[in-house]
């Protein structure tokens, strides 16, 4: 019997220390769970089975989280509530280049007509902080928030243009083969190095549509403005149709224009 106790003992203390706020953990899962569920609102009974917990406690969680305005209730269920998009626009604007981003693109006489986008390298995709959308008829680009795997979008290969071949290797050779977003898409860390030395050797990146058929994107890495800054790319979404080299390398020479204009003019004080 005392082995029995010691056992659910040694049980519980290792639980605990694996996970030491187990609510917050499930909470943040939920989150998760209905941000990948791209809108759709989620029943109680689908959240708790995806949790693998009971109900009740799911419905006291979805009421912790209602109450804060991480989620919203409607007659389908659950989805992500105004609070998520108040605390991603407060992550986003942390960060003197994105806050700045609006006032350059918009005096940007090669940009300001466009779609132009600031994403950051998260794990191995891209995730989008902040949108211009320009006065274009087309509907173009990435919602904010989203992602896309960095090897197939002109944003992530502009970041992944200033890691090494080996650190790209290394960093992407788990998540091979990349998907199949259109008959373009390239699945493979060897198809994205000619991508890369392309990338560095003209200033910027080009995805003929490997995210989306009809966009062909361009973009730029900026350089960070403090230490702990994530590194960024600042990207343009073009209609394919309208996408042909010399566009692209108009676009390529503004968004260059942009960048520099991005760019903490202590840094370099600060290297000499």
């Amino acid at each position: 019997m005392a082995e029995q106790e010691a056992t659910t003992s040694s049980e519980t203390t290792e639980r605990k220390e694996r996970d030491p706020a187990p609510a917050v953990s499930r909470a943040l899962r939920i989150l998760a769970l209905l941000a990948d569920a791209g809108g759709v609102p989620m029943t109680l009974s689908d959240i708790a089975r995806a949790l693998g917990i009971a109900k009740s406690s799911t419905a006291n969680l979805c009421a912790a989280l209602e109450e804060g305005a991480m989620v919203e209730r409607d007659a389908g269920g659950y989805r992500l509530g105004r609070r998520t998009a108040e605390l991603g626009g407060a992550f986003a604007q942390q960060f003197n280049q994105v806050r700045e981003f609006y006032r350059v693109v918009a005096a940007s006489p090669g940009l300001r007509r466009e779609v132009v986008q600031i994403a950051m390298l998260d794990g191995v995709d891209a995730l989008y902080l902040a949108r211009h959308e320009g006065r274009s008829p087309y509907r173009l680009g990435t919602p904010l928030g989203s992602r896309l795997p960095a090897p197939l979008s002109a944003t992530g290969v502009a970041l992944l243009a200033g890691l090494d071949d080996g650190e790209v290797r290394k960093l992407l050779a788990p998540a091979e083969p990349f998907p199949r977003l259109t008959a373009t898409s390239i699945t493979t860390v060897d198809e994205l190095l000619p991508l890369l030395r392309e990338a560095r050797e003209q200033g910027f990146a080009v995805d003929r549509g490997g995210s989306f058929g009809d966009i062909t994107g361009v973009a730029v890495a900026l350089d960070p403005w403090a230490p702990a800054d994530p590194p960024l790319a600042m990207g343009v979404a073009l209609p394919a149709e309208h996408a042909d080299d010399a566009r692209i390398a108009e676009v390529g020479a503004a968004l260059r224009e942009a960048v520099a204009a991005l760019t903490n003019p202590l840094r370099g004080a600060a290297s000499s």
